[in-house]
């Protein structure tokens, strides 16, 4: 079995579709302003963003973003630095991996092996 969709409620939705555009690479397929987006990975894996009023996720919630080196880890790592987001330089645990807070209320790990 593999996972091919998952939805996320985020307190906005157009500076998450912005986010995973710019630092993972998806893709938005659908959009419907700041109340609804799909987005789709290489993989046709489907991750759609629902708008949601005073979104917390668990403070462990986070979902991955696998990257296929250790210096695209670094490149993302540094553009978001950059680009103003907090960010510790990614370490070596189950993986080569750091976690930075995403517009509209989760948390995004970017990792390698």
């Amino acid at each position: 079995m593999q996972l091919k969709h998952l939805n996320l409620t985020v307190n906005d939705v157009e500076a998450s579709r912005e986010f995973l555009e710019k630092y993972v690479e998806m893709t938005c397929v659908n959009s419907r302003g700041n109340g609804f987006a799909a987005m789709f990975d290489d993989n046709q894996f489907v991750l759609t963003l629902m708008k949601g009023k005073d979104v917390q996720y668990p403070k462990t919630f986070h979902i991955g973003f696998p990257q296929e080196s250790r210096e695209k880890v670094n490149q993302i790592n540094q553009q978001l630095k950059e680009d103003g987001f907090e960010v510790d330089p990614p370490i070596e645990s189950h993986g080569y991996t750091f976690y930075v807070k995403a517009p509209g209320g989760f948390t995004v790990e970017i990792l390698s092996e």
